[in-house]
């Protein structure tokens, strides 16, 4: 996969291309990502991207012509781009799994009050991490990037990307480590038991149980096994 980053600040992301998960697939050639300084297509000499905007209002608006330049530049037949905007549709895991399948991804990162509505033209989505304003896009640009990577095939472990809460719909099950107990609190028998199958069984029950808990607007978006759906309305029965 190649991802290309539009953005004034390129800096921002130096430590996150440097770490752990996303240094690694770059590494070993999973993902290509190349930051694009917007600056460099501005038609200003003093490389100004921005300007008031029309009709009057509070602030700077980023102006089309440089975003025109750069995506025109970058974009490809099988390239997909993406304005990060938090008027956009909210990303989830399942959209995270979606853009996992596709070769070559561009990431608009913008900034002061928005960019010239122009842009809408030359998108294909609009993403956004949440209900909520922050002061650019490069945030959002490293937590989609994360959360594609990962699910690239041999970036992680498959298995480990398939049991992800929010993978399959349900949040993840409890899970715990060594020591076996400590000043009371204490693993559940069941995990040190032995029996996969009551395990397996333990782990389904606790994910129902989580998700309906924790996060009961996810299960109207899951599309349940004849068991899950039993086990749902079990827990819902002793809640009563």
């Amino acid at each position: 996969m190649k991802i290309d980053i539009i953005t004034i600040f390129p800096e921002f992301f130096d430590t996150f291309l440097k770490t752990s998960i996303i240094k690694r697939a770059i590494e070993d050639g999973f993902v290509e990502i190349e930051l694009h300084q917007l600056r460099d297509y501005s038609h200003n000499k003093h490389k100004k991207i921005d300007d008031t905007p029309y009709g009057g209002g509070v602030g700077m608006l980023m102006a089309f012509p440089p975003f025109y330049d750069v995506i025109h530049k970058l974009k490809k037949e099988n390239s997909k781009v993406i304005l990060l905007s938090p008027q956009g549709k909210l990303f989830n895991q399942k959209f995270a799994t979606e853009l996992s399948n596709m070769n070559h991804l561009i990431l608009i990162c913008g900034h002061y009050e928005g960019i010239d509505a122009r842009i809408e033209a030359l998108i294909d989505y609009e993403i956004s991490i949440g209900d909520y304003v922050l002061t650019g896009g490069e945030i959002p640009a490293m937590i989609l990037s994360d959360a594609v990577i990962r699910l690239i095939p041999k970036v992680i472990h498959q298995d480990s990307a398939a049991e992800d809460s929010l993978q399959n719909g349900w949040l993840k099950y409890p899970q715990y480590t060594k020591p076996e107990q400590y000043k009371g609190f204490k693993v559940p028998d069941v995990l040190i038991s032995g029996n996969h199958q009551l395990i397996n069984e333990w782990r389904m029950k606790q994910q129902v149980k989580k998700t309906m808990e924790k996060r009961p607007d996810l299960l109207k978006q899951i599309e349940m096994t004849e068991k899950e759906v039993k086990l749902l309305k079990e827990f819902n029965k002793n809640q009563k």
